[in-house]
């Protein structure tokens, strides 16, 4: 997978469109109305699956993994069954010839002291072939009960992660950088590299905030209120994605090459 760049997450095939023509380097599914890695119909994946075609990745939330089982109270272990059968329901719905998701990810929060390592490990190790696992670090991790970053980001290699995302639970209240600093996030970005996984970075940022995000060192920065407008302003995560705010956010996330081998 490409795993550099722009990524823009979308709630349909004509989202797939604005995105692509502003310059996204990735396409994302989730639906925002269903959290912040809200989980979209495997039926509405299909046809943004159909949309992307060929032309970049895509990937898709899972929800949260604590939320994946319609018991409550229930073992994360049976959460992890459902987050393997949401994302096998969704390729079954994929069209022929359709590219697979390169990755997929679910939120940790209410998971802490909860054996969410041995969950993300069996959820990695089930998913079809060519499609990664994404290890999501909340930076609002203390009040959603999510485990902490550094764990997360330790955890990644040992399970058999594909990357990880540094997000927010969050997108009513501050956005990335008002829960951490940039320093903290450049930390938690090269704790990830030295672990050998690439990294994207998001969380309510703005489109002011995309360039400070790509400073991180991160591979990828993860957009959609910044790019999306409501028909009088541009920030709505409810809103639509728009070519002119993606084109914007595609010139402020400047993502270096790596150094060259001495």
């Amino acid at each position: 997978m490409k795993w550099k760049g722009l990524l823009v997450s979308v709630r349909d095939a004509a989202e797939v469109a604005e995105a692509l023509a502003g310059g996204a380097s990735i396409i994302d599914v989730k639906e925002p109305l269903a959290g912040p890695l809200g989980a979209a119909a495997p039926a509405t994946i299909a046809t943004i699956a159909a949309a992307v075609g060929g032309t970049v990745p895509w990937t898709h939330a899972c929800g949260e993994l604590a939320d994946a089982s319609p018991l409550e109270g229930v073992s994360l272990a049976l959460c992890t069954r459902g987050i393997l059968d949401y994302v096998a329901a969704v390729c079954a719905q994929l069209p022929p010839g359709a590219r697979q998701p390169a990755a997929v990810k679910a939120g940790l929060s209410a998971t802490a002291g909860r054996g969410w390592e041995a969950a993300l490990r069996t959820i990695a190790g089930g998913l079809p072939a060519g499609t990664g696992l994404v290890a999501v670090a909340y930076a609002d991790w203390g009040p959603v009960g999510a485990p902490p970053p550094e764990q997360v980001i330790a955890a990644g290699l040992r399970v058999g992660c594909t990357g990880v995302l540094i997000d927010t639970f969050g997108k009513s209240g501050p956005g990335l950088f008002g829960h951490a600093r940039q320093e903290e996030v450049r930390r938690w970005v090269a704790l990830a590299h030295g672990a050998g996984l690439p990294v994207a970075v998001a969380g309510k940022l703005s489109l002011q905030e995309a360039g400070l995000a790509a400073a991180t060192g991160a591979d990828v920065v993860a957009l959609r209120s910044a790019v999306c407008f409501n028909g009088e302003t541009a920030g709505d995560r409810l809103g639509k994605v728009d070519r002119r705010l993606v084109r914007e956010a595609a010139a402020a996330v400047v993502i270096p090459p790596p150094p060259a081998p001495v």
